[in-house]
């Protein structure tokens, strides 16, 4: 895909964003953070329905039949997400603190998050393996520090190359799919751009592109698989704005 045109919708987005009334924006971020964490969740095997999602998130009421660990799946998704966004507004750099503050949230009350593996791990269906436990280990500490120097990365191939080398590392016993989802889009919104929610439905895709980068370093079919969700999201925002600013010039005249 074409980065330069994306990159043109993002600034009309940015231009036009305060534009937007208050009341909106905040339906808007009420309805992605619910599709988000039910997509999320969902792609890792959480039952609940978009609507129950809803009801759990919106609501406070827990789901008859539904396990204890799928309710607080959801809850702590929607907590990490905030916590997502509140440190990339503050202009906080991805780090490695961070990203245990998020799988800690991520986990809370299932297991204790944030502590890095002892174990080996196979993931089923992949056509690798991740690293062992000690080299692991050096993995995850260079993944750390290469997120300072990728220079030559546009903000969604960093924000592809942030998602799948996390996830192909596998740092967590458990959670790595959420947590790298949740930096995936604390790039793109550290960088200016929209958050996006990769859906339940897309999953075989999605699990080919990121098997992909783990067996051959390719990175391309998962960068234009965010670059056609990110268009949508500003599509969707840039069509926000374009009806609001004619209802404006109609009321003035």
């Amino acid at each position: 895909m074409d980065f330069n045109r994306i990159l043109e919708k993002q600034k009309v987005y940015q231009n036009g964003k305060n534009t937007l009334h208050e009341v909106t924006v905040e339906s808007y971020n009420d309805a992605f953070e619910v599709e988000f964490t039910h997509n999320s969740t969902a792609i890792e095997g959480n039952t609940l329905t978009l609507m129950e999602t809803k009801v759990v998130l919106e609501d406070g009421i827990s789901i008859g039949g539904k396990a204890i660990r799928e309710i607080y799946e959801v809850v702590n998704h929607k907590k990490a997400f905030r916590y997502v966004k509140q440190c990339s507004k503050e202009g906080l750099l991805l780090n490695e603190q961070i990203v245990k503050d998020i799988h800690a949230i991520v986990m809370e009350n299932i297991i204790v998050g944030g502590i890095y593996r002892n174990e080996e791990v196979v993931i089923s269906g992949a056509s690798h393996i991740p690293p062992a436990k000690n080299e692991m280990y050096v993995q995850i500490k260079n993944f750390f520090a290469d997120l300072v120097y990728k220079k030559d990365m546009n903000p969604i191939e960093l924000a592809a190359w942030t998602h799948a080398e996390f996830v192909r590392i596998h740092p967590f016993q458990d959670g790595n799919g959420r947590t790298s989802r949740l930096i995936m889009n604390y790039q793109l919104l550290s960088c200016g751009f929209l958050p996006i929610s990769i859906a339940k439905e897309n999953r075989l895709d999605y699990y080919n592109a990121l098997d992909k980068y783990a067996a051959e370093g390719i990175l391309e079919d998962f960068t234009n698989m965010l670059m056609e969700l990110e268009e949508i999201q500003l599509d969707k925002y840039i069509s926000i704005i374009s009806e609001q600013s004619k209802a404006q010039q109609i009321q003035q005249k």
